[in-house]
């Protein structure tokens, strides 16, 4: 195994806390966001709408390594049955450009209804806009917005939208299914970084980050560039990652609460809605796919991506070349 596989997978279990891990509600119940780490393209708003082969499931997050536009890409899956209901499944990145969510809030007003994610208490009210809690996984989250330079997903979500509709666990059922199961965020973080190793050296997926290339993006004089293209890379893969979370019976973070969302699905359905979205982590999206396709008769029409973050190079001064795209470490 490489020395550097260790770290590695330290350094995703970190992120999963930032990008993967639900954000619980503080002591005061006042309700958080969960993540897992889509909407408007962070340039023009870019609808590239492609047919993907169901035989090997869709992607649903991406990085298009583009020396001129390096970029972390989202998916809005759409599917439609035999009655004319369509479902798009919406990958959320719960840190991303403002124009991100600029755009996701345009295309979720054209929704019947939108189903979101978010472990909070029973009967708590949408959040406020830009509401602070008291969670460490929240106040991680936001510290990264500040070291990425992007926006965080409560701040650009206005969850007070009418067709908003709550689709996950209480807070409550999820604390008592996690002690049921002896789950807690610490086994989940030790899961992902047995995972990682265990996958270190196998061909496929991104290059290792070292502490080296953590520190000589620390020190370049465009860093929060540096640290997203180093963190985007590591998201090619994201399915593995997630799927190193499991335990033999699934777990309350991923399994339980596709369990939740799916049960709102079919009730908006039952409803009479006919143009839903379900907004929720890219983790997520593999399992809700497959009981789409293979248990609710839907079939897919297309996926269109979107940009959650932009990594072009900014322009340089008259007379200095070009920054150019690739990242310390890339190599």
């Amino acid at each position: 195994m490489s020395q550097r596989s260790p770290f590695r997978a330290f350094l995703f279990a970190v992120v999963f806390v930032g990008f993967m891990a639900p954000v619980r509600a503080d002591e005061s119940r006042t309700g958080t966001e969960v993540p897992a780490p889509a909407g408007g393209d962070a340039k023009d708003k870019t609808k590239d709408v492609a047919t993907e082969d169901e035989s090997d499931g869709t992607e649903f997050l991406r990085y298009v390594d583009d020396e001129k536009h390096p970029r972390l890409e989202s998916a809005i899956a759409t599917y439609r049955n035999a009655d004319g209901v369509v479902v798009h499944l919406v990958a959320a990145v719960h840190v991303g450009e403002k124009s991100y969510y600029e755009g996701l809030n345009k295309t979720f007003k054209g929704y019947d209804a939108l189903l979101y994610e978010m472990v909070k208490p029973k009967n708590m009210a949408a959040p406020v806009r830009g509401q602070r809690t008291g969670s460490a996984v929240s106040g991680f989250q936001r510290f990264l917005t500040d070291v990425l330079e992007l926006e965080f997903q409560l701040d650009g979500i206005d969850y007070s939208a009418p067709n908003f509709v709550h689709a996950d666990l209480d807070v409550e059922t999820f604390y008592k299914l996690q002690e049921e199961r002896g789950e807690s965020l610490l086994t989940l973080m030790l899961r992902s970084m047995m995972a990682q190793m265990a996958r270190a050296g196998q061909p496929g997926g991104a290059p290792p980050i070292t502490i080296f290339d953590i520190l000589a993006a620390m020190n370049s004089p465009d860093s929060a560039r540096q640290y997203k293209l180093l963190l985007a890379r590591q998201f090619q893969d994201i399915e593995a990652q997630m799927a190193g979370l499991e335990g033999p019976d699934g777990s309350v973070l991923l399994t339980e609460r596709n369990k939740a969302a799916l049960r709102v699905l079919k009730e908006t359905i039952a409803k009479g809605k006919k143009n839903i979205g379900v907004f929720y982590g890219a983790g997520h999206m593999h399992t809700m796919e497959q009981a789409l396709v293979n248990d609710m008769g839907f079939t897919l029409e297309g996926v269109e991506w979107r940009v959650a973050w932009d990594m072009t190079p900014a322009a340089a001064p008259k007379g200095q070349p070009a920054r150019k795209a690739e990242p310390v470490g890339a190599k």
